[in-house]
């Protein structure tokens, strides 16, 4: 059910959602007349065409939604389950079923649905599938090399034709409209149907079309999330004096002794820059994935200050304000690169007789601290690393 759960309702609620759902889609499936066998294989026969304008209408209904959300941000394309391609199998299994559909005039959800409200024949196609699921179960070894043959992984259908998600959308929302209006055509022949469509419901037609490329026209138009949150930032790097929230590396290297409960430290440098050398207690965050949401908690919490910092400082300068434009918590810059917070601390060198007082001080604070770092490691090892969400891709489907 995410991102409903767990993002906005408590794990607890993904039953009561889903049971919420799955009861309204039943009594949707219900009232459509989608219990009636006579209306699910009109298809087939050419008298009544309502199955193919319901899944039309849902598949672009979800489409154009999936497409509006993720542009504007509230839904992670990326985190949505493709389920993959078994070529020989699909074909397979999508002739069997349609047999069964013409033969027995339900799919599996539909007879249920049926069988729901206590339709017989819906009862025995339930009883039916059961059969055939068991018959596939056990005789699984014989159907194995059919089953996995051409595995062709999660396909995407705008992807095998080269084009855009929202190319894809209006080709696929035009096919759609164009379905419906030459269904229209053949009902009326087969049900030698000489009446015209009320003008209300044509207008409604009109309308439906119009809004559905009016919603089309706006994602293609607008640009997306991480496009106006780079411009966003470029536009705050090129007026703001961050001077304010710079941190030189004494400080930090005081705040990781004293309070390294109270701070993260954050690295938005490749895996494999933190990998070879990395703070002591950092979390690899790198830049492009801070809109990440398993970061979300880590960027919006308020009981720890982040400190931010990567070799070059202007990355860590655009890493604190996409931060603090994602999130709320107390932010700061590293002023130092990790290589030189290094040496800093790991490379000491002696002062020599005449150096300054500050210079011995300096000197003193930074051999004391490197040892106190080195026995905070050594005491915590991994007991100070946060928990992080880990986000999985959404599976389902019929």
């Amino acid at each position: 059910m995410a991102p409903l759960v767990p993002y906005i309702l408590s794990n607890e609620f993904n039953l009561i959602v889903a049971l919420i759902a799955g009861i309204g889609f039943g009594f949707v499936l219900e009232q459509a007349g989608f219990s009636s066998t006579k209306k699910l294989v009109g298809l087939f026969y050419g008298y009544d065409f309502t199955v193919l304008k319901v899944f039309f209408t849902a598949g672009v209904t979800a489409m154009i939604g999936v497409l509006l959300f993720g542009q504007i941000g509230i839904l992670d394309l990326s985190l949505i389950y493709i389920n993959p391609t078994f070529l020989l199998s699909a074909l397979a299994g999508g002739a069997i079923m349609g047999l069964g559909f013409i033969i027995g005039g339900f799919c599996p959800g539909t007879s249920v649905c049926a069988a729901s409200i206590g339709k017989l024949d819906g009862l025995a196609f339930v009883f039916g599938s059961g059969l055939g699921v068991l018959a596939f179960v056990e005789g699984y070894p014989m159907f194995e090399k059919i089953y996995l043959a051409e595995a062709w992984g999660p396909v995407l259908i705008n992807e095998k034709l080269g084009m855009s998600k929202i190319v894809f959308g209006f080709l696929l929302t035009a096919i759609a409209f164009i379905a419906f209006f030459l269904s229209r055509l053949i009902e009326k022949r087969v049900n030698n149907d000489q009446s015209e469509l009320p003008k209300r419901r044509v207008y409604a037609y009109v309308s439906a079309v119009g809004f559905a490329f009016a919603v089309l026209i706006i994602i293609a138009i607008i640009p997306d999330s991480n496009s106006r949150l780079e411009a966003k930032i470029n536009a705050a790097l090129s007026q703001s004096n961050l001077t304010s929230v710079e941190v030189p590396a004494d400080k930090l290297a005081s705040e990781i002794v004293n309070n390294y409960y109270r701070i993260n430290i954050i690295d938005i440098r490749t895996p494999e820059a933190f990998k070879v050398y990395h703070l002591p207690f950092a979390i690899n965050i790198p830049i492009e994935k801070m809109s990440d949401r398993q970061w979300s908690k880590i960027l919006d919490q308020k009981h720890k200050v982040n400190y931010f910092y990567a070799d070059d400082q202007q990355i860590a300068k655009r890493g604190y304000l996409k931060a603090g434009f994602l999130g709320k918590a107390e932010n700061y810059i590293l002023i130092e690169s990790s290589s030189e917070f290094k040496n800093l601390f790991s490379n000491l060198i002696l002062p020599g007789p005449d150096a300054s007082k500050k210079e011995v001080n300096t000197y003193n604070f930074r051999l004391k601290a490197a040892t106190d770092i080195k026995m905070l490691i050594n005491a915590l090892k991994n007991s100070t690393e946060p928990v992080i969400v880990k986000t999985s891709k959404i599976k389902g489907g019929c």
